[in-house]
C-alpha cells in the first residue's frame, strides 16, 4: 500500500494541541465585518476545538 497524502487544504486549517486535541479557526471572521460588533469580531478571534462529531472526518483528512 503507498502512503496516504494529507490533505492540503486540511493541513493548513487544524493543529494539533498537546493534548491531542484539534484546533480550528471560526467562521464569519473574513468580510463584512463593518456590522458585527466589537465583542462578536473579538471573540471570533480566538481559536477553538473541533467538535467530537468531526473530530474522525479531520484526523482522516490529516492522516493522523
Amino acid at each position: 500500500m503507498p502512503k496516504l497524502k494529507t490533505n492540503s487544504g486540511a493541513k493548513k486549517r487544524f493543529a494539533l494541541t498537546g493534548t491531542g486535541k484539534i484546533k480550528r479557526k471560526h467562521a464569519y471572521h473574513s468580510h463584512i465585518l463593518t456590522k458585527k460588533t466589537k465583542k462578536q469580531k473579538r471573540n471570533l478571534r480566538s481559536f477553538t476545538i473541533v467538535d467530537k462529531a468531526d473530530v474522525k472526518r479531520v484526523k482522516e483528512l490529516l492522516v493522523i
